[in-house]
């Protein structure tokens, strides 16, 4: 776990500090575009945040290779030079399209270029945990297709989802803490050394995202681009192509007693390779739903509108912050929970558990104009507008003692707002309507 966590710790380092002057390059170099329709920034931003996070990714390989334990990811296999080697392509293609613009088309076929070479390479999928059947081995012509396609699906899901200040960066982040678990018990709690590298991807890609995040949360200083949201969607879907091709299932199956055991300890193995995605499910639902629409409007699948998730919970009146919190919610909420039921399916307390953060997210989601009340011991610990919230509201239910009337009209003002105000210029037009008689 050491060597894990100074992996981790490296990459994040790497890509906070190399971010500010990535940013004042972009600048230099005019990839801050102007605001479109629908974007929901105000100023232009820079771009190019994807250079930061690559050589972070770099990093953390480097240093991961110098290691004793994970070093072996590197003897045994050669999965991490072809992330490597991918990730290097799908950067540079991010990084033409922030500065001069790519046709969809052609980041398309970037993408199942990036995707072949790592196929080429060994990163590819070969057997598929089916649930009641057992272990299916593929043939190389339907690992091939299936891993290209699980790389594009999980690189457009990413850059769809992209689209609120620190949403992406802190959504891909939980996903792949929740894969780096599974994987480290699938290495160190199983003896799986197939499972290695998945868990060193994982690791390295929460350093990439912790590192970036500072910058990006709102108001964002700097956006990651194509060059940074392709990249971690690659290498999200890198980690599970990887523990998929590499985990032997009939060792799995000896751990695990049988056949349809091990695929059901499988369970977040084949889950975000089918459907439902469920390490990417929030991003790949957001997919879906955006070819639907645009398809159904007579537009180009690749055409960007104000469609997304996180647009729509900002119509129904949530805050920026807000929205990508809730969006964070969900995104744990299925990650975590499918590692936690692969771990204990038959725990009932799980399937409770699930259901009740299920309902709280719901009430959270349906409520975008609610405050919660803070007391005051807690105020250290929440932003300042719940502060000033809560102040405001005491001072207008427990004005001073003696105080007139009319000096407590500014504190209810500020409470009720036009209310008050109207008040006062009822009261107004009748005094002076009394002078005039």
């Amino acid at each position: 776990m050491r060597e894990y966590l100074l992996t981790l710790c490296v990459t994040a380092a790497v890509t906070y500090l190399l971010t500010g002057p990535v940013r004042k390059f972009a600048i230099a170099a005019g990839a801050a575009p102007p605001v479109r329709a629908r974007d929901v920034h105000r100023e232009p931003t820079p771009r190019l945040g994807g250079i930061a996070m690559f050589f972070g990714l770099c990093a953390g390989l480097l240093v991961a290779a110098q290691l004793t334990n994970i070093g072996k990811s590197f003897t045994l296999s050669d999965e991490p030079r072809a992330l490597l080697s991918g990730a290097g392509l799908i950067w540079l293609i991010g990084v033409l399209d922030d500065k001069w613009g790519v046709d969809a088309l052609v980041k398309l076929g970037g993408q199942m270029i990036a995707a072949g070479v790592m196929v080429l390479q060994g990163l590819t999928i070969l057997w598929l945990p089916v649930p009641g059947v057992g272990n299916v081995a593929l043939t190389p012509l339907q690992g091939t297709l299936l891993t290209v396609a699980v790389v594009v699906i999980t690189i457009n899901a990413v850059n769809f989802v992209d689209g609120l200040d620190g949403l992406a960066a802190g959504m891909v982040c939980i996903a792949a803490t929740a894969f780096f678990m599974y994987a480290y018990r699938m290495w160190y709690g199983y003896g799986f050394e197939g499972a290695s590298p998945a868990t060193l991807f994982a690791a390295v890609l929460m350093g990439m995202c912790l590192g970036f995040l500072p910058h990006n949360m709102h108001p964002a200083r700097i956006f990651m681009g194509d060059s940074g949201s392709m990249l971690i969607g690659l290498v999200l879907a890198a980690g599970a192509v990887s523990i998929t091709g590499q985990v032997d299932p009939d060792l799995l199956a000896e751990n695990a007693g049988s056949e349809r055991g091990a695929v059901h300890m499988s369970l977040p193995l084949y889950m975000p390779l089918m459907l439902p995605l469920t390490i990417i499910a929030v991003p790949f639902i957001d997919l879906v739903l955006a070819i639907v629409r645009r398809t159904w409007n007579g537009r180009s699948p690749f055409a960007a509108d104000r469609g997304h998730l996180h647009h729509r919970l900002l119509e129904i009146g949530h805050s920026h912050s807000r929205a990508v919190l809730i969006m964070y919610f969900w995104a744990a909420l299925i990650a975590f929970g499918a590692v936690a039921f692969s771990v204990q399916s038959s725990s009932l307390v799980i399937v409770l558990t699930i259901v009740l953060l299920s309902a709280v997210g719901l009430v959270v989601l349906l409520l975008p104009r609610f405050t919660p009340r803070v007391p005051r011991w807690a105020y250290a610990l929440v932003p300042p507008r719940y502060r000033r919230r809560q102040r405001m509201h005491s001072a207008a239910q427990a004005p001073a003692e003696g105080e007139p009337e009319d000096a407590r009209e500014p504190a209810l003002a500020g409470l009720h707002g036009a209310t008050a105000l109207g008040a006062r210029e009822e009261s107004g037009n009748s005094r002076s309507v009394e002078s005039r008689r």
